[in-house]
Parts: C-alpha cells; sequence; structure tokens
C-alpha cells in the first residue's frame, strides 16, 4: 500500500505543522514516510503546501504525479489541487473559506467548516487539526490516540502547553464530522 497525501492552504494555517504530525503518525504505525514541503518566499499569506508519501515498503519516490487524498484549506488550494487527485480519490475542504462545488464526478468530497470549528473551541488557528480529525474519521488510517502521540513528538518544549488545544480540534474535526448523504 502506498498513499500519496497533499495539504494545502496559505502560510499561518499551519500546512507544514499538519504534515509533521501526520508523517509522525504515519511512522509511529511502523510506515515508511517521505514529508515534502514546498513554499513560496513571501511566508504568511503566501501558498504553502507539502506532501506526505506513506507506504508498507520503501517509498518510491517522494514527489508523485497524482495524490490519493488532498486536504485544502483555502479556495486557492482547492483550485489548484483539484486535478491532482487520482479517479476515485478524495479531497477534505474547509468550507470556512471553499465554495462547496463538486467540479469532477470521479472523486469523493467531504467539505467541513474547519476554520469555524476551530473558532468554536476558541481560535480559528487549529483549523489544521481539525483538518486531521476529519481526515481520521473519513479513512481511519489513523487513529485520534496516534494523531495525540505524534503532536507530542512534532511540538517543540516551548509549545507543549498547546498540545491539549491541538488534540480538542482534532477532536472537533473527528466527532462532528456528519456522514456523507
Amino acid at each position: 500500500m502506498e498513499k500519496n497525501y497533499i495539504i494545502a492552504g496559505f502560510g499561518g494555517q499551519g500546512v507544514l505543522f499538519a504534515g509533521k504530525i501526520l508523517a509522525n503518525a504515519f511512522m509511529l504505525c511502523g510506515k515508511n514516510v517521505t514529508w515534502y514541503p514546498c513554499y513560496g518566499a513571501e511566508m504568511r499569506g503566501g501558498t504553502v503546501n507539502c506532501e506526505i508519501v506513506v507506504s508498507d515498503e520503501e517509498v518510491s519516490s517522494v514527489h508523485k504525479q497524482d495524490a490519493d487524498c488532498v486536504i485544502a484549506l483555502n479556495q486557492l488550494s482547492f483550485d489548484r489541487f483539484i486535478s491532482k487527485i487520482k479517479k476515485a480519490g478524495h479531497i477534505i475542504c474547509n468550507s470556512s473559506l471553499i465554495k462547496e462545488e463538486k467540479t469532477r464526478n470521479d472523486i469523493n468530497y467531504t467539505f467541513f467548516p474547519m476554520t469555524d470549528a476551530a473558532s468554536g473551541i476558541g481560535n480559528y488557528k487549529p483549523a489544521n487539526m481539525v483538518a486531521l480529525g476529519v481526515l481520521s474519521n473519513i479513512e481511519k488510517i489513523l487513529s485520534v490516540d496516534i494523531l495525540k502521540k505524534a503532536i507530542d513528538i512534532v511540538l517543540p518544549d516551548d509549545r507543549k502547553k498547546l498540545a491539549g488545544f491541538n488534540i480538542e480540534a482534532i477532536l472537533s474535526g473527528y466527532e462532528n464530522l456528519l456522514p456523507a448523504c
């Protein structure tokens, strides 16, 4: 099994942080993983994405042509990566910032108001963690417990106090996702 995930948004949304957590969670499960960041020089407000390739075997390459799953945190990312998704793949969209439109009929869509959900727990910033909770619920690839352990690995010591807040955001995405109609 080899799968390619892309997380995309703008600088300041924690795209690379979410990618590191996802990559570390897969490693905790004994998978082979690559994490490949891509960002512009403008930092906050510029486009940012990262690619996580996970496999039971050695990862065949770092950068793939197509993605099995894309997490789009803003409209620009949705527009940019919708064409990269494999047939029968999945896009998870932050409907707080993305129009709910299905431009392809050969992929699966999940729209969830990630920014709104994060704001509901006190701050819009962990929308990236809400997205990981949604991913965990949809694909059943990683448990919330594994994501919690990955947060503990990735957060630097001076930010460990934010672990609970990030876990609360993951749970918000995991527990509040309604089944697709």
